[in-house]
């Protein structure tokens, strides 16, 4: 494990360095909409996907060519909080704490604009199957992640400002609709909800943070609604212990790094509550995903069902979600270091940062913000931390 250690130390270093280097700035998967080509998509849907996606998905990063800069991300931001958290733990260094207080104050000063609560959306507008998504208009999944940064620093500084951030995001997401059904119910993706979202991995992510607000701030509504937003993932499990990305027609697929959001949520919502009642739910999924999305060097699967793309937010997530696990699965932990290994040989560009995706014979290089720098730097932070346990 030393030198397992030590590798994923270099590795963290280097991003780190790219991080602060770029002050925190990169490209998302899917700016594409800040070309100044998108007033030639005359405000329609489908032309404005048609840009975005040909920006999102081509080989060759054509952002600097059609205006697209690098931008800050309020989920990058809340990413890079809780590696700097993580890594003051583990190692005492003030300046990490400094870092962290640092991002956290960024958030605080950049929460969604016309909302009482705290809560954060993307630095663009960006459409969507189910429609649009508005510059600024704060998301389920990005605010709850973010929220679990603040909760971080509440455990590990003891500022109370950081849980009182964090009680307000579980404010907010009480006013988010839910998707109502016999068996409990769906927190929706976006205040704006549409009728058929009914998508598992931002409603169980928002359970998560309901339920570990509450263990600092005891509050009846917010363990009602994350139990609910439990019960409707569990029993729509299938039988093979995977899900689909959500109920409606088009939202029939099965990928990895969604299904680690609701295996973390499911983890952290039944160890906080001691409800057992989906603990076999929690054991089928977990077996379905460490047998699924991985092959034997620990190359990372984006889909159960076939090999490519190899995506650096599904390794991300990946290195996180084994590592969450390994207390209660002895092979967890091998597997997230193997996926780490894989990850720094064949994705890590020699500046630091992390390439984007990989096809046969392709690899693209643009270096995202959110989607690999901030989420692999944190996930690299957590497997150093319980690699330094043992």
């Amino acid at each position: 494990m030393g030198t397992d250690r030590e590798l994923i130390l270099s590795s963290l270093k280097k991003v780190e360095k790219w991080l602060e280097d770029h002050h925190y700035k990169g490209y998302d998967p899917a700016d594409g909409l800040t070309s100044y080509l998108r007033p030639l998509t005359f405000g329609n849907l489908f032309l404005n996907r048609v840009l975005q996606q040909i920006i999102w998905r081509s080989p060759v990063n054509l952002r600097p060519l059609l205006g697209v800069r690098p931008l800050n991300s309020c989920i990058g931001y809340g990413y890079v909080a809780r590696a700097f958290l993580i890594l003051f733990k583990i190692s005492g260094e003030g300046l990490y704490r400094e870092k962290a207080s640092s991002c956290l104050n960024w958030l605080i000063r950049n929460r969604a604009p016309g909302h009482n609560d705290y809560s954060w959306g993307k630095m663009f507008d960006f459409a969507s199957r189910a429609g649009w998504q508005k510059k600024g208009e704060p998301i389920t999944v990005w605010t709850s992640l973010i929220g679990q940064a603040f909760l971080d620093a509440y455990e590990i500084v003891g500022n109370r400002t950081y849980l009182a951030v964090a009680e307000s995001v579980c404010q907010w997401i009480l006013k988010v609709p839910r998707s109502r059904a016999n068996s409990g119910s769906c927190i929706s993706y976006a205040p704006s909800k549409h009728d058929d979202e009914t998508i598992h991995n931002q409603s169980m992510l928002a359970a998560a943070v309901l339920t570990r607000t509450a263990k600092y701030a005891p509050h009846d509504e917010y363990l009602q609604v994350a139990r609910e937003a439990i019960e409707y993932t569990c029993v729509r499990q299938r039988t093979d212990g995977s899900w689909f990305y959500g109920e409606g027609p088009k939202y029939r697929w099965i990928d990895s790094f969604h299904t680690g959001y609701v295996l973390d949520a499911l983890k952290s919502y039944i160890e906080l509550t001691d409800d057992r009642s989906y603990q076999e739910v929690l054991k089928r999924g977990f077996l379905f995903y460490k047998n699924n999305f991985f092959d034997e060097n620990g190359r990372p699967r984006y889909y159960h069902n076939r090999t490519f793309p190899i995506d650096s937010q599904c390794a991300a997530q990946a290195i996180d979600t084994l590592t969450f696990f390994s207390d209660q699965d002895d092979s967890a932990m091998d597997l997230a270091v193997r996926v780490a290994k894989w990850t720094i040989m064949h994705m890590q560009d020699p500046t630091g940062y992390f390439y984007f995706m990989r096809y046969p014979g392709i690899v693209i290089k643009t270096p995202m913000i959110h989607w690999a720098q901030a989420t692999t730097y944190k996930a690299l932070a957590y497997l150093l931390s319980k690699c330094s346990q043992s």
